[in-house]
């Protein structure tokens, strides 16, 4: 045998030493999952089926995407060498990091698992592993990449929320979704997310491990609180003008403030031109960066590690002068409104064939509706604060013809402001309004033109047949 052969037999044998324990502990996940239906929310919605991957974790868990599961109704888990299905259910998940947790109802599918550990961030470079099973095989799968970049990117799951990421040139392709993504036997990602052809060729993304030890840390107390920010957008400063007129130094410190969200955690503490010289005692850089645990980070990385409840303590420059301040972390309301809803169905209030339903993006993107006001008071919800008014946005969605609502297609879309002098703030008041017997209901929109009215005689005697018509169970859904 020459000695190249027995170098390469040698490495086969050492790497397949390797992946048995990684192999073992690999979860090949089965999920029945049901879309619901934003333009007819009344209906059940559409059942799905999917394939992705998961890995076991101390604790008897087995840890995936939160995508791989999201509204699912049935989920089966097997593992590799093993087709035995075993049913799972939803333990924790994390739809703003994309992660989730599972619990098999059989303590017996464990046997013969090792529980995977964690290891830290791989160097730039460096050579890492991806297991699961693309494209729904039933069988292992194993692909190699290289980190490329270590940055802060938009998860697409919730399509709002950003945190750190690490991208491989390794394709992730359905079915890698969820699986482990290995270095040195340890888990060093998550595999969640990656380009199609005709964007990119080989390249895919992992969450990394600070991610994912947030996440198994905010859930130790029995739910997920989600992640919190500061609810700000900052500018660089590295014009030696405008350092100097804000009084800064030359010392490539410091980023100014360009907006300060309302119902953010910082409203109300932080304003517009502050300048953020430090955090938690990081030294900010000019770029908005932070050296800290040896690597260079966004200073929102900071935040990111924080939970619920804790505070960020901040050196800012205000008029000139240096001010220490204090920003407790809070609810994130109202940015939820603008990020993908999974496991909830939709909410709407039917009345004479009338359907209202309060607006999100899961709304927005089965309607796309062409109302401009409506479109406007989506897009700028936070910024031109118009949350303090409205908590939600409740249009009139559709309406099923019946003579009882003649006359009542121009409204479609228009948002309601009042109900017989009641003001619309959320799909409740709607319930509410509605609940309340009068002769007549004056629905007043945010549109130019005059009201809507129906008779509230001439809807009770419709209602029966409108709802047997469209095949109608319920008036309304007011829980997610």
């Amino acid at each position: 045998m020459s000695r190249l052969l027995s170098i390469v037999l040698a490495l086969s044998f050492s790497s397949l030493l390797k992946a048995a324990p990684i192999a073992e502990s690999l979860v090949r996940i089965e999920a029945t999952s049901q879309e619901p239906d934003y333009k007819s929310p009344w209906s059940p919605g559409t059942v799905l089926s999917g394939v992705g991957a998961g890995f076991v974790i101390d604790g008897d868990r087995v840890m995936t995407n939160a995508h791989v599961v999201s509204n699912a109704r049935f989920l089966t888990v097997s593992k590799e060498g093993d087709p035995k299905p075993y049913t799972a259910r939803v333990l924790h998940i994390a739809h703003d990091c994309d992660l989730a947790l599972l619990k098999v109802d059989k303590a017996e599918f464990f046997n013969g698992t090792t529980p995977l550990e964690f290891g830290g961030l791989p160097e730039i470079e460096s050579v890492v592993s991806v297991y699961g099973y693309p494209i729904g095989g039933k069988r292992l799968s194993v692909t190699r990449g290289i980190v490329s970049r270590i940055d802060f990117q938009t998860y697409s799951h919730s399509a709002m929320d950003s945190h750190l990421t690490i991208q491989i040139d390794a394709a992730i392709n359905p079915g890698n979704s969820g699986g482990p993504v290995m270095q040195d036997g340890k888990v060093v990602g998550v595999a969640f997310q990656g380009y199609s052809g005709d964007v990119a060729q080989n390249v895919g993304y992992m969450i990394p491990v600070p991610v994912v030890e947030r996440f198994l840390k905010d859930v130790e107390d029995g739910k997920y609180d989600r992640y919190i920010d500061l609810a700000i957008s900052y500018q660089n400063l590295f014009n030696p003008a405008a350092r100097r007129a804000l009084g800064l130094e030359d010392d490539d410190r410091g980023v100014m403030l360009g907006a300060v969200y309302g119902g953010g955690s910082s409203d109300g503490i932080l304003k517009p031109g502050d300048v953020l010289l430090e955090i938690d005692g990081y030294p900010i850089a000019s770029d908005g960066s932070i050296r800290f645990k040896n690597g260079v980070v966004p200073l929102t990385e900071v935040v990111e590690r924080k939970f619920r409840g804790d505070k960020v303590h901040l050196v800012i420059l205000r008029d000139r002068k240096k001010q220490t301040v204090a920003v407790p972390l809070d609810d994130p309301w109202p940015f939820t409104l603008q990020s993908n809803a999974y496991d909830e169905k939709p909410r709407f209030v039917i009345y004479g064939g009338l359907v209202f339903q309060p607006v999100d993006r899961n709304f927005l993107a089965e309607h796309d509706p062409s109302n401009q006001r409506l479109n406007y008071s989506y897009d700028f919800f936070v910024e031109d604060g118009i949350y303090r008014d409205r908590k939600e946005l409740v249009v009139l969605s559709n309406i099923l013809p019946d003579p009882v609502n003649a006359h009542t297609g121009d409204f479609r879309y228009s948002l309601i402001n009042e109900i017989n002098g009641r003001r619309i703030q959320t799909l409740q008041d709607v319930a509410q309004a509605f609940a309340k017997p009068e002769e007549y209901y004056v629905i007043k929109t945010a549109d130019v033109g005059p009201p809507i009215v129906l008779e509230r005689k001439a809807v009770l005697a419709a209602t029966e047949n409108i709802l047997k018509r469209y095949g109608i169970a319920s008036e309304q859904n007011l829980e997610k």
